[in-house]
């Protein structure tokens, strides 16, 4: 089992940015891949970028190719993204996920709460 907790979100105006963080615990050296997903309201939970533990190869979205960077930290078990030229169709919670080797399924944090507005 890992345990994943996430933290970063907040208002930010259009244009700004944000650096969301995870931090896992528990088995993080099976940790496989880390994502992150956004949800917003009354849509689908949706990627946004993914990172191979690893390696720290990367993955994006087509809507956050350029603005958007993920980023690993294997001394604290930490994965990051950071936002930049947040716009209001960011605006959602923003979940990240981990799956271990020799799993199915992926472990979800509780998410935070991203909300661009003016």
């Amino acid at each position: 089992q890992v345990r994943l907790v996430e933290s970063g979100g907040g208002l930010v105006q259009p244009g700004g940015s944000l650096r969301l963080s995870c931090t896992a615990s528990g088995r993080t050296s099976s940790i496989n891949t880390m994502d992150w997903f956004r949800q917003a309201p009354g849509k689908e939970r949706e990627f946004v970028a993914k990172i191979i533990w690893r390696t720290g190869y990367t993955t994006y979205a087509d809507n956050a190719k350029g603005r958007f960077t993920i980023s690993r930290d294997t001394t604290t078990n930490t994965v990051y993204l950071q936002m930049n030229n947040l716009q209001p169709e960011d605006t959602a919670v923003y979940y990240c996920n981990a799956r271990l080797r020799g799993e199915m399924n992926a472990h979800w944090g509780q998410g935070t709460q991203v909300t661009v507005s003016s």
